[in-house]
């Protein structure tokens, strides 16, 4: 694989089993690439080592005044130059496109995950971990397979110079072979406390990150409530700690670059004495110790590539694990076994039925829900999106050894199998398990738009060029969504002459605009989208009441004969519902018309009115009908 043949067609099925076996399965699929790179660095490692003999046939044929082997020793030099130039060249260029394709395997993975996953990763997994794997780990995962072909290169050059010493001078190779060893190995005892305060620092940098990050993010609201001051004194604590963090860990690593200077200093010092004694005694020559001594100084290159590879894999490997995490989370439980069904490639049509609560929203009508618990509603709205979550408390993942984790009851899981059994039974789409589908085909049978929607940055066009089916025009949309507003203003930031908002660019994350206007085109984006089932989680939550009823009947104007599931507590929203569904604690209790329910469900009620505990109490003692002003007065 080569950087311009990039992306790859299909990076392929990871094995996230553990760390290790993730690294040892990207070293894997680069063998290739490794072995082109092994190549080109024994060329260059090999040449090096054969410039000491080379040297020591010169200093010799000078001691003996021989002028034809003084030049022959010369052309050898020369020749041995070029080919170091050459293979290190190409053992450059083969590596660092071993880091590239390696590293861009990675992100595939992780993309082709994250839009797997959808708006359900960022709920399993911290989204600032997955920024962190996106970029930083997937850095240290190419360091280490671009660092791999050029250990195995040095490990071949140290055992063929040690061996080449033994034979050509046992009484200085011995003193060599035996300390080469100990230089290499001198230095792992201090790698994993490095690792860990190197890790520690990054964590530290992070969290900083992101307190300075929200800080900027909610200026205009810290200067408002004047917690400006307050703020900064936090982020001069979490900065200080990073310098700390920072000092500690530069600490660690200056005195594994100190004992990686001073223990070869020691072996050529103690080289150079002892082989000079043997050369005052005429037991060598002066042109056997300059050769020794060459090789043992070149020894000092190879050696490098030891303590970088350990270097590269004590980082790799957290990084890994991190990657595996992702990696390692499912959609839906995938069936198993031969029994499994095959996944359906239409897109099925019908009523929309959740077989864990009980809620079915049926095929062409607008079904309002009703959650008294906001985390509830969200989790049902990933559910009905054909992501079902496991048990947050028994959901577990492989730690670095690939063992599954244990639960906090000692019960061992993991997260494969066992996390697959507990995940509840899939949503049906017309009778048909939503996890059965396609990726493709469930993406276009039912979207769901969070409470919180995301709008990426580019113009206002980019960002309603969404897949569609084509029934839905764009003008439509923005008008069931009430964005008569959003565009006026987006016309008067326009930089065209004509004040076209469409072509007005959006700010990364719509910061540029309020809450109600992200909402709003958000709406606009998902109704242009017109999937067969729509899912709406408190779409008007941040607009004013009267824009809330117009967006409600454009919704159900535009969405007619179609699917359509909002969650909410607004009376405005529900009144206008064909049917409103209240679920209590994970279940379906109550189904009907708003005021029909207002009239006769007291936990309905004190839903969508906020009563308090006493006014329910009150309701349960005195009857289910009537207002509170009528419960009060029979009492």
């Amino acid at each position: 694989m080569q950087i311009r043949d990039l992306p790859y067609p299909d990076p392929g099925d990871p094995d996230v089993r553990s760390g290790p076996r993730f690294l040892l399965w990207v070293g894997r699929n680069q063998l290739r690439g490794q072995l082109a790179s092994l190549s080109w660095g024994l060329l260059h490692q090999c040449a090096l080592a054969g410039l000491p003999p080379a040297v020591g046939l010169a200093v010799q044929a000078v001691v003996d005044r021989s002028g034809s082997r003084l030049a022959w020793s010369g052309g050898l030099i020369a020749v041995l130059g070029v080919l170091m130039a050459v293979g290190d060249t190409m053992l450059h260029r083969t590596a660092v496109t071993n880091w590239i394709t390696a590293a861009a395997r990675v992100q595939q993975l992780l993309a082709r995950k994250t839009a797997e996953l959808g708006s359900a990763l960022t709920r399993r997994v911290a989204a600032g971990e997955v920024i962190a794997v996106s970029t930083a780990d997937v850095e240290k995962i190419g360091w280490f397979v671009e660092a791999l072909s050029r250990f195995a290169a040095a490990a071949a050059t140290l055992v063929l110079i040690c061996v080449g010493l033994l034979l050509y001078l046992p009484s200085l190779g011995i003193l060599v072979a035996v300390s080469v060893p100990l230089l290499a190995l001198a230095v792992l005892p201090l790698l994993p406390r490095a690792t860990r305060r190197a890790d520690l620092q990054r964590e530290k940098a992070g969290k900083a990150t992101e307190l300075a990050s929200d800080t900027v993010a909610g200026l205009r609201v810290l200067r408002g409530i004047g917690g400006e001051e307050l703020f900064l004194g936090r982020y001069r604590r979490a900065s200080q700690e990073v310098r700390e963090a920072a000092v500690r860990s530069a600490r660690m690593w200056s005195l594994i670059s100190a004992i990686q200077v001073l223990l070869p200093g020691v072996l050529l010092i103690s080289l150079v004495v002892y082989g000079a004694m043997l050369a005052r005694d005429g037991r060598i020559e002066v042109g056997q110790l300059v050769t020794v001594y060459s090789a043992a100084a070149l020894l000092l290159y190879p050696l490098r590539h030891v303590e970088e590879i350990a270097m590269a894999y004590s980082f790799s490997r957290p990084s890994a694990q991190r990657a595996v995490r992702v990696l390692s989370l499912h959609r839906t439980a995938q069936p198993s076994g031969n029994d499994a069904a095959p996944a359906a490639d239409a897109a099925p049509t019908g009523d929309l039925y959740d077989p864990v609560t009980g809620l079915m929203a049926p095929a062409g009508l607008f079904t309002a829900v009703v959650c008294g618990d906001p985390d509830e509603a969200g989790r049902l709205a990933e559910r009905l999106g054909g992501h079902a979550r496991t048990d947050p408390d028994t959901d577990t993942a492989p730690d670095e050894d690939g063992r599954a984790a244990e639960t906090e009851d000692g019960a061992p899981g993991s997260a494969g199998g066992d996390a697959a059994a507990r995940t509840a039974p899939s949503v049906l789409l017309g009778g048909v398990p939503l996890d059965e589908l396609t990726l493709d085909s469930a993406r276009t049978s039912v979207l769901v738009q969070d409470k919180d929607p995301v709008l990426l940055s580019g113009t206002l066009r980019e960002l309603l060029d969404v897949p569609s089916s084509g029934r839905v025009r764009t003008e439509e949309a923005l008008a069931a969504a009430q964005c008569g507003d959003v565009l006026d203003s987006l016309a008067q930031a326009s930089l065209t002459t004509d004040g076209d908002p469409m072509t007005t660019r959006i700010t990364e994350r719509g910061r540029s605009l309020s809450g109600g206007q992200r909402q709003r085109l958000a709406l606009a984006r998902s109704l242009v989208a017109d999937p067969e089932a729509l899912v709406l989680d408190e779409p008007t939550s941040a607009v004013d009441s009267h824009t809330e009823a117009l967006v409600a009947a454009g919704i159900k104007a535009l969405r007619q004969g179609r699917t359509t599931v909002a969650f909410a507590s607004s009376p405005l929203l529900l009144d206008l519902a064909d049917r409103v569904v209240l679920v209590h604690r994970g279940t379906v209790v109550a189904v009907g018309g708003h005021r029909e329910l207002l009239r006769t469900d007291p936990r309905y009620r004190a839903v969508v009115t906020r009563e308090t505990d006493d006014e329910i109490e009150a309701l349960a003692s005195c009857g289910t009908t009537g207002t509170i002003e009528e419960i009060e007065e029979r009492a």
